[in-house]
């Protein structure tokens, strides 16, 4: 872009308060116009590009036909949505009866034992779904008693269940997860579980030899009717298998089959004397082994229960569209760069800055009065574009048929304002490195090989291995993208949480402060290198 000569300062040699030296240096870059159009370009790179995502991003279409050659766009289903408003996965065999008013049911459980498909994805009626199935349990399968609001996916509920390698967890309304007993069930090694209602408190607890009991957590559902459903469940995710090689990390899913038995059932309260009913819950669930390899038996006092499925918060690639929409932020990160640069290395390339430091001779206030106008321009500037996209993008994405992962207001807020602290800090850190190198080329190309770069190989590209991916946004400026990440991870779901899938190593405050270490680190050395230099 051209630059046009700053204006001269008008402060008189002497005369250099701080907030008079902010407002001159607001004056130079408001009357340089290549500056204020590459402000302007940042933004609209924003805006277009999430625009551009929202309107390019069609769901599926209707099949096409002879008389239909182009069909309207069809809306995908979203998973079922929890009590928090997230969604979820519910999908599990259920063992019930109901529950009238306060009561607690105890079990023993005595093994868990998985299979899994080497079918890979199947339809829903495949009656041989486990035809060639091998052995296996897998880490998060789940098995245990449960109450819970009733048999539509995402009510309410709280669970005490074995688990593959994870020991007996306590877990309630899909997010909330504590460890319980460690180690594996077994016949030698049995796991007692007990669930109690007390209003809308549902106290867990376990035991290794059904005398000493343990209080594991307690959970308060603000939604349990009076009559809630209660028993023993089987689920088990799809068994996933993670690769990461030089090309990035890829995982590979079949679904699988838990199977638990349970002994020592006991219970109190208003329970009916009847049978116990057996159904799938099921919500949307990928890799779900179909109804009819699920069931239960029961003789002499033992169950039998198998499931497929997983009861926990839904692990969906499109909860990161918010994340998607925002891609324009890398495309307007690096005309900020340029920007930033510009805005101290264009006086030195027309030795303007010899002015400015007789004007004002204390050579850090100078740097600091940039640091502060360029801070202030990008943020606003990039706050408006981010305002604008979400919901545009957002819109655009409905009508073509994208559910739309829902996001706390808190959530929101921080991607929108962090997004915006993220380029005014880049452009800042701009200003110092352009500071030091003195020459625009150089100070670029720096800056872009510490931010740039880095996230382009961990996130967009995806060409290293998980851990180096992870070390890179550990360390370097872009560990402040962790600002845009939507969704956390969950521990109690297996998921490639990597950053190529839009999951960060740092909390995102935490990897914003990572990029205001380093932008502080050149900042500080910038001003000492100014005072020891000629100009």
């Amino acid at each position: 872009m051209s630059v046009t000569a700053p204006p001269r300062p008008r402060l008189r040699p002497g005369k250099d308060g701080f907030a008079q030296l902010v407002r001159a240096e607001w004056t130079k870059f408001r009357t340089v116009r290549g500056w204020v159009i590459g402000l302007a370009v940042a933004v609209l790179l924003i805006v277009s590009l999430g625009a551009l995502t929202g309107a390019n991003s069609a769901c599926g279409f209707a099949p096409v036909t002879p008389r239909n050659p182009h069909p309207p766009i069809r809306a995908c289903p979203a998973p079922p949505t929890g009590p928090g408003g997230e969604w979820v996965s519910d999908s599990f065999y259920f063992v019930r009866q109901p529950l009238r008013g306060n009561g607690s049911i105890t079990v023993r459980v005595t093994s868990l034992t998985g299979r899994y498909s080497v079918k890979g994805k199947l339809a829903p009626t495949d009656p041989h779904a486990l035809a060639g199935a091998k052995p296996g349990v897998q880490p998060w399968s789940k098995a245990g008693i449960i109450i819970k609001a009733g048999t539509a996916p995402g009510s309410e509920y709280a669970a005490m269940v074995v688990t593959g390698i994870h020991g007996v967890r306590m877990q309630w309304n899909f997010t909330h997860d504590v460890a319980g007993l460690a180690g594996e069930v077994s016949a030698a090694s049995p796991r007692w579980l007990r669930l109690t209602r007390s209003g809308n408190a549902v106290r867990g607890y376990d035991s290794a030899d059904g005398v000493h009991w343990r209080l594991v957590g307690v959970a308060m559902l603000a939604k349990l009717p009076a009559t809630a459903q209660a028993g023993m469940l089987a689920a088990t995710p799809a068994r996933s298998v993670t690769s990461t090689s030089l090309g990035g990390t890829s995982s590979t899913g079949s679904p699988a089959l838990a199977t638990a038995t349970f002994d020592r059932l006991s219970r109190r309260g208003a329970w009916p004397g009847g049978r116990w009913t057996g159904q799938v819950v099921h919500g949307r669930t990928d890799n779900a082994l179909p109804p009819s390899v699920q069931g239960f038996t029961v003789a002499n006092g033992r169950f039998t229960v198998s499931g497929s499925g997983d009861i926990g918060p839904a692990a969906s690639d499109s909860a990161n569209t918010l994340e998607q929409v925002l891609g324009g932020t890398f495309a307007a990160l690096i005309a900020l760069v340029v920007i930033g640069v510009m805005f101290i290395t264009a006086e030195y390339r027309r030795g303007l800055i010899r002015t400015t430091f007789t004007a004002s001779p204390r050579r850090g206030r100078v740097l600091a009065a940039k640091a502060i106008v360029l801070a202030a321009v990008t943020f606003a500037a990039a706050l408006i574009a981010v305002t604008i996209t979400v919901p545009l993008s957002e819109r655009l994405l409905r009508d073509n048929g994208n559910p739309i992962f829902p996001l706390p207001a808190l959530t929101l807020l921080r991607i929108t304002v962090g997004t915006a602290a993220l380029l005014a800090v880049a452009a800042v850190l701009a200003l110092a490195v352009g500071t030091l190198l003195r020459r625009s080329a150089a100070a670029v190309t720096a800056v872009i090989a510490g931010i740039v770069l880095p996230y382009l190989l961990a996130v967009i590209a995806g060409v290293l291995p998980a851990g180096a991916e992870e070390w890179l946004m550990r360390v370097t400026p872009a560990a402040a993208f962790a600002m845009q990440q939507a969704i956390p991870p969950f521990p109690q779901v297996d998921a490639a949480y990597t950053p190529a899938t839009g999951y960060f190593p740092l909390a995102p405050w935490a990897g914003f402060a990572v990029l205001c270490g380093w932008a502080g680190l050149f900042v500080a050395i910038a001003a000492v290198r100014l005072r020891q230099r000629d100009a």
